[in-house]
């Protein structure tokens, strides 16, 4: 069989682009191929669970655009097929006096991001909604949420009606005069045209499609804690600091998830390997690939102390337990228990910029997501339409997807 669209990675993002390219051409032979034996395995799987608000990303940019479109249909899907979540908002707390105008700053981004409902709280207006949350302000975010995104794209994937070949290794890419011979686990797949959405390994497929990608993925682990059973009760919802101001982190929250689990985490660390996701997890390629690129070393240089710190962190349960009794005083050192870890990918520039928004890059028959970081999996309805619409244009095909959204 010769496929009409091959889709490479069964994460978030890979899902809802089957998902988008079923409703865009419902005759469409789809094919989904992911590597490991199971959707979601690698960044889906391992976030937080959260659904973002957008108040964070540059108003216009199109992070802050698609996430605030994605996150609405989110919930629309949730709620229509019954997939575990709640819209329970959350505070961004600022600790000392000194923070306080990058808190209104912040409130000043949200209401240009038209973000809905959000509140400027006092330092006496945050216990009704964290008792045991301190600080000397707050911002109130009633349309973040907490979601499953694991059962999110396992329904993606159902819906989309695409054949999915799991445990399936991409090993070669093959353009041909109409469309691609792609090699994959023990088998091999003719497809008319191809996207790829393969996270943590987006590069390197552009490099098996021969594109000379601008950016290289280099991992950074981010570890978590999760709390006690018995001392859960101090974390109502979702508790952030503000964002650091040049390092890409949001810094270590408190989140309750939708078992009614509370973790905490994650800091960020650079990782030695790429999908290994122990402290001390190590990859030769991974680690030579990262290490050899001049944007590793550049973004280290820029990040030395905020990078030192978060190693520290990483090794030492008291240091991130201080973290958080910044946020919550009440918390113990021994509330919290060591849980999973997680990778990201992130983008470099050569000159050690991380790349701040989606970034596609094309060729006469393929697409590549070289770059979805959060909020991909809060925007992926939005962003796999808004990647299925970029492919029909390069593609020169009439899409009749929607342009507009819900």
């Amino acid at each position: 069989m010769t496929y009409d669209v091959a889709v490479i990675g069964a994460g978030i993002v890979g899902a809802a682009v089957a998902y988008r390219l079923r409703e865009a051409w419902p005759e469409a032979r789809l094919l989904v191929i992911e590597k490991e034996p199971h959707p979601a395995a690698h960044q889906t799987g391992r976030n937080s669970g959260v659904i973002h608000s957008g108040i964070y990303y540059k108003p216009g940019s199109l992070k802050a655009t698609l996430c605030a479109q994605g996150r609405e249909e989110l919930y629309d899907f949730a709620q229509t097929w019954h997939i575990p979540h709640e819209r329970c908002g959350k505070l961004i707390v600022a600790t000392t006096p000194e923070e306080l105008p990058r808190l209104k700053a912040l409130y000043a981004r949200g209401l240009e991001n038209q973000i809905p409902g959000i509140r400027l709280l006092s330092e006496d207006d945050i216990p009704p909604y964290e008792p045991y949350c301190r600080g000397v302000g707050a911002i109130y975010v009633p349309v973040t949420g907490i979601i499953d995104y694991r059962a999110v794209t396992a329904r993606l994937l159902e819906q989309s009606k695409a054949t999915v070949v799991f445990s399936a290794p991409l090993k070669g890419l093959v353009p041909q005069r109409e469309g691609y011979l792609i090699y994959a686990g023990n088998g091999s797949y003719e497809s008319r045209y191809l996207i790829a959405c393969a996270g943590l390994q987006a590069d390197r497929v552009a490099r098996l499609d021969g594109l000379r990608p601008p950016l290289r993925i280099v991992p950074f682990r981010g570890d978590y804690y999760e709390l006690r059973p018995e001392s859960r009760y101090k974390v109502r919802n979702l508790i952030y600091p503000l964002p650091h101001p040049t390092y890409p982190v949001l810094g270590v929250h408190l989140t309750r998830m939708v078992d009614g689990s509370v973790e905490a985490g994650p800091n960020a660390v650079f990782a030695w390997a790429r999908e290994i996701y122990s402290r001390t997890g190590f990859n030769l390629r991974d680690t030579i690939e990262a290490l050899t690129f001049k944007g590793t070393w550049r973004f280290f240089f820029k990040h030395w102390r905020e990078g030192l710190m978060e190693y520290r962190r990483a090794f030492s349960k008291r240091l991130f337990w201080e973290s958080l009794r910044r946020l919550v005083p009440a918390l113990q050192i021994e509330d919290l228990v060591p849980a999973r870890s997680g990778i990201r990918a992130l983008a470099l520039t050569p000159e050690g910029t991380f790349w701040d928004d989606f970034y596609f890059v094309a060729r006469e028959r393929s697409l590549h997501v070289l770059n979805a970081p959060s909020p991909a999996a809060t925007a992926a309805l939005a962003l796999g339409r808004a990647i299925v619409q970029k492919a029909f244009s390069t593609w020169n095909l009439s899409s009749p997807v929607s342009t507009t959204g819900r």
